[in-house]
């Protein structure tokens, strides 16, 4: 049955810092006129409040503890074979020219009598992506973040991405994608650990 009160059911609500709203919004106004544009055209005079709005939702990570996402679903459990979340999406944006970072993130940690729910490595993975951010150290944090609360065996974390200042702007190659891993443990002490992750997700490492 159709709620017409909409007191039933999921509803999403996003809610941003007014004050914040307000401050970006001013400056978005003066960037839109220093570019050669008229703000107060009918296309453009909502947009710098509509700028300010996705500038806090592309960079919402900064309001999360990605540690505090790990722990908030640990639960023992005696396995101790890889455990791989493969395909995540990655949208952030790259901290020299704050144009998008588009690709896609492979995590695999090995259980040391604790797992985690599977939900919790994509938001982990949002939590740093949604910053302002470079490949490698984005790489690092998620790394970091899953060795140090799940103290698991060992920690593999493989990022894909295409980075729209290199094809947008500079060196304009549209078809370049940037590969980073970085690995803790069983991967990075067990050759075959770390080839079956490789082959798992079809990924080559020279």
């Amino acid at each position: 049955m159709k709620d017409n009160n909409n007191t039933l059911g999921y509803k999403r609500i996003d809610e941003y810092n007014s004050d914040t709203v307000a401050e970006l919004a001013s400056h978005y106004k003066e960037i839109l006129r220093l570019i050669g544009e008229d703000p107060e055209r009918e296309g453009l005079i909502d947009s710098p409040v509509r700028i300010a709005k996705a500038m806090q939702f592309f960079t919402h990570g900064y309001d999360l503890e990605p540690e505090n996402i790990i722990k908030s679903a640990i639960f023992t459990e005696d396995y101790q074979q890889m455990v791989l979340v493969k395909d995540i999406e990655i949208y952030s944006l790259c901290e020299h020219h704050l144009v998008p970072i588009v690709g896609k993130a492979h995590v695999a940690y090995i259980p040391n009598g604790k797992i985690v729910g599977l939900s919790k490595i994509p938001r982990v993975v949002d939590a740093y992506a949604r910053r302002l951010q470079v490949q490698e150290r984005l790489t690092k944090q998620i790394k970091d973040c899953i060795q140090n609360t799940l103290n698991p065996l060992g920690v593999a974390v493989v990022i894909e991405a295409q980075h729209l200042c290199m094809s947008m702007r500079g060196v304009q190659k549209q078809n370049s994608v940037t590969t980073t891993s970085d690995f803790t443990g069983a991967f990075l002490k067990n050759k075959s650990t770390r080839e079956e992750f490789m082959h798992l997700i079809g990924v080559k490492l020279i």
